[in-house]
């Protein structure tokens, strides 16, 4: 008798060649992957205002002497920043394969949902009512935000009328996230705490500490985990929901799950990172187009390719105009917006 994982490969299969699964390219990209992301790691802890020789990176790690200035360098400012990159990546591009999964949605993204601009619009109350919160509580808070603002994004999506379709929640989703980006700039410019958001607009990770790791670490780390399990369901649910009920599958359950987890995983990079977006986008699409459609492989590849596009993007903003920085969300929307913009007028076309 065949199993519900036979009856999904069976109708991926019969929809085309694309969508077959790829574990061994799968297996590949998370072997390589994971090599070429210590690498990267490695040269964007070397490279910086100072560049520092490979050897005294290893020292530091593994020999660390607090006098060397350089060691403390590398221990207190530049290896929390590459590793807090490295889980930004991570938790966004899992993100984007859930909401992506279980909306059937090609063009959800946290950013692009209204997810970011939500847990900054909630950051923004924090600094101005609340200064001085324990980073343990923003992190908490910033989950509250992006629920607020997924909820707004498919409450409006939901009144208009025909339905939710991709493009109709892409315009919520912008016009939800212009609403609470103004409110978050018009509360900046009232209680004077534009610089401290100024951070969470550009998008960097400039100043990340290790006490803000240890806090966001067991988060993204558990949702990561959880997403990893619930890929098998996933996979069920992005084929059709009617399919995955006719299947057992407890659409609701696992759509409640996958909600639960987006949340922690957008609100925890953006309490850390700011608002950069197209991570959730684009990772999942170059992730299905390598693997094909089991999410049992979509998922951590997306977590090992996304962790890399963070981690070199970082390494190119602090490259392109030294000793200044640029903005980590505009050099990746240099990808992202001409990618969106294919995916909108291909959606368009389908409509």
């Amino acid at each position: 008798m065949p199993t519900s994982s036979d009856m999904a490969n069976a109708k991926a299969r019969s929809s085309g060649p694309e969508l077959r699964s790829r574990p061994l390219a799968a297996s590949f990209i998370l072997l390589g992957g994971m090599i070429a992301l210590v690498l990267g790691i490695g040269v964007s802890v070397s490279f910086g205002a100072a560049d520092i020789a490979f050897s005294t990176v290893w020292e530091a790690v593994f020999r660390f002497n607090p006098e060397l200035t350089q060691h403390q360098i590398i221990q207190e400012l530049r290896l929390p920043r590459v590793l807090a990159g490295a889980m930004v990546g991570a938790s966004f591009a899992v993100s984007g394969a859930l909401m992506q999964g279980m909306t059937r949605n090609p063009m959800a993204d946290s950013g692009l949902l209204g997810l970011n601009a939500g847990a900054g619009f909630v950051m923004a109350v924090c600094f101005a009512f609340f200064p001085g919160l324990p980073f343990s509580y923003l992190i908490l808070y910033a989950f509250l935000g992006a629920g607020l603002g997924a909820g707004l994004v498919y409450g409006i999506g939901s009144l208009a009328k025909g339905g939710l379709t991709p493009v109709r929640l892409v315009l919520a989703g912008a016009a939800v996230s212009a609403l609470l980006v103004a409110l978050s700039e018009g509360i900046a410019l009232y209680f004077r705490i534009g610089q401290d958001l100024a951070f969470w607009y550009a998008g960097g990770m400039a100043g990340v500490k290790w006490s803000q790791l240890n806090v966001m670490f067991p988060w993204v780390a558990g949702a990561i985990i959880a997403s990893i399990m619930l890929s098998r369901y996933l996979t069920l649910l992005s084929l059709g929901e009617e399919v995955a009920i006719g299947l057992g599958q407890r659409t609701r359950l696992i759509k409640l799950a996958g909600t639960v987890l987006v949340l922690i995983l957008a609100g925890s990079a953006v309490a850390v990172v700011g608002a950069v977006g197209f991570v959730g986008l684009l990772i999942p699409h170059l992730t299905r187009y390598l693997v094909g459609v089991d999410y049992r492989w979509i998922v951590p590849c997306s977590a090992v390719l996304g962790s890399l596009l963070v981690v070199f993007a970082d390494l190119a903003a602090r490259m392109v105009h030294p000793p200044y920085e640029s903005p980590l969300g505009a050099l990746i929307a240099l990808i992202g917006v001409p990618f969106f913009l294919y995916l909108a007028r291909r959606e368009r076309r389908e409509l």
